[in-house]
């Protein structure tokens, strides 16, 4: 009995690890997304008159920043965000498949 002890205990431990890993994936691809964020937000106002020089269509290239560009950053962002989770998923879905196996 205390064999299957072992082998519980061990397979308690690939899970936990295999947890660990998934969520210090999770968060790292949340903070550098989220920088992304917010370098897109500070940037287009902090640049902003530096950037009113030039102009496209007529308009002031902050103007199209700000209306049109930030939205498609994010758009682009939550698309990242999406495809990275679901590697991340598969790979914490693929240790899970493999550590009942080897426990055995």
């Amino acid at each position: 009995m205390p064999a299957a002890l072992d082998s519980v205990a061990a397979q308690r431990r690939r899970l936990v690890a295999a947890r660990r890993a998934h969520w210090r994936r999770t968060r790292r691809i949340t903070a550098i997304l989220l920088l992304v964020w917010l370098a897109t937000g500070f940037c287009t106002v902090f640049f902003a008159r530096e950037l009113a020089a030039w102009s496209l269509a007529g308009w002031p290239l902050p103007f199209y920043l700000a209306a049109q560009g930030a939205s498609l950053v994010y758009l682009a962002i939550l698309g990242a965000y999406v495809l990275a989770m679901r590697r991340a998923d598969r790979r914490f879905l693929a240790r899970l498949k493999d550590a009942p196996e080897a426990a055995s």
